[in-house]
């Protein structure tokens, strides 16, 4: 192997990283935004009309703490759409289906779909959501709550899903990063994910709520269920959010 030549192993392979992207290739962009059905879209209160009067980041910064415990309290549809807004909100959308969000991509290019499951917000029923961004819109979906939360494991015998109030799933899409960046896209991806839930985080210190980030579940199952074991998406990562007791 020639010095500065690296090579990366993948789908029992060895591929070169220097090898034409899909983009070099003329392979047709990836959308930003899985497909959805505007019928039954919930509306969410407009991000930019919500204001946090203490809003100190230096303060929020020396505050963060990892929250395990949650008190039996709702968390109100504008604090929600404060979170997603935080998280992935949507700010410009570029051409060759680029946009710039609230987080920053590589090649802004934003692998995430953010799915939610509810269990005590305000104005919505307790099951499963997706954000469409482009919208500022929940999307109801069809999923079963509790086998779910069952399947991300918890800490020290909490389920951290099921005490929550609401709990963000991040589903990555990687080919909207891999379209640009070859197998290096995976690295960046999962970049991204910490850009997400480090937003989460801080935005949690507004609304007085307590956030725990979870990598611990079982991928095979749970993907399975979210119904994605066939289509090269998965759940990259996940946060449980609840007040703070």
């Amino acid at each position: 192997m020639l010095p500065g030549i690296c090579k990366t192993f993948w789908n029992d392979s060895f591929i070169d990283p220097f090898d034409k992207t899909d983009q070099q290739k003329g392979v047709p962009t990836p959308l930003f935004e899985l497909p959805f059905d505007e019928i039954n879209l919930i509306k969410l209160p407009n991000s930019q009309d919500l204001k946090y009067s203490s809003f100190d980041l230096s303060e929020f910064i020396d505050n963060r703490r990892t929250i395990r415990k949650y008190a039996e309290k709702s968390l109100s549809i504008n604090e929600l759409s404060f979170l997603l807004w935080a998280t992935q909100g949507l700010t410009k959308k570029l051409s060759d289906e680029r946009s710039l969000r609230t987080v920053p991509s590589a090649g802004a290019r934003h692998s995430f779909e953010t799915i939610l499951l509810v269990n005590n917000v305000n104005g919505l029923k307790p099951g499963l959501y997706r954000y469409i961004v482009s919208k500022h819109k929940l999307l109801p979906l069809d999923f079963n709550k509790e086998e779910i939360e069952n399947l991300i494991l918890g800490f020290r015998n909490i389920n951290l899903v099921a005490s929550s109030a609401v709990t963000f799933l991040w589903i990555c899409v990687p080919e909207r990063m891999t379209w640009k960046f070859n197998e290096r896209g995976y690295r960046y991806l999962l970049l991204d994910a910490g850009h997400i839930c480090q937003n989460l985080y801080l935005a949690a210190e507004a609304v007085d709520c307590g956030c725990c980030a979870i990598g611990a579940f079982d991928d095979e199952e749970v993907n399975a269920v979210l119904k994605l074991d066939n289509s090269g998406h998965f759940l990259a990562y996940a946060a449980s959010i609840g007040k703070v007791t």
